[in-house]
């Protein structure tokens, strides 16, 4: 039975869900497995503002603190149990800390 695997990733430093999209890419290449992606997410984007004066004297003035969360989408198509171990070798992947990953799967009828 033929299977989709979603792989989400999510971090804070693009280059690091770069590197982690393309080691995932190599490892599908090299199996023979079809893939699609990375499809690139839209950025969220968290501003804070923060008071600059502590004790609330004079103007208000402003710090905006802001941090962005890049997004990456890949689809990898599992049709027999060959394609299953390239499925392992991405599980295998090093992942930096800074880099979040989720995996969902779902059957293809």
């Amino acid at each position: 039975m033929a299977s989709v695997t979603v792989i989400k990733l999510t971090s804070e430093n693009h280059e690091d869900v770069d590197t982690v999209c393309s080691h995932i890419k190599t490892i599908c290449d090299s199996a023979g497995v079809s893939m699609r992606g990375p499809i690139p997410l839209p950025t969220k984007r968290l501003v804070v503002p923060c008071r600059k004066s502590p004790d609330g004297e004079g103007c208000e003035t402003y710090d905006h603190w802001e941090m962005r969360i890049h997004k990456r989408l890949l689809e990898v198509k599992l049709a027999t149990n060959k394609d299953e171990i390239a499925l392992r070798q991405i599980a295998r992947i090093a992942i930096p800390d800074s880099v979040s990953i989720e995996l969902a799967m779902r059957s293809i009828v």
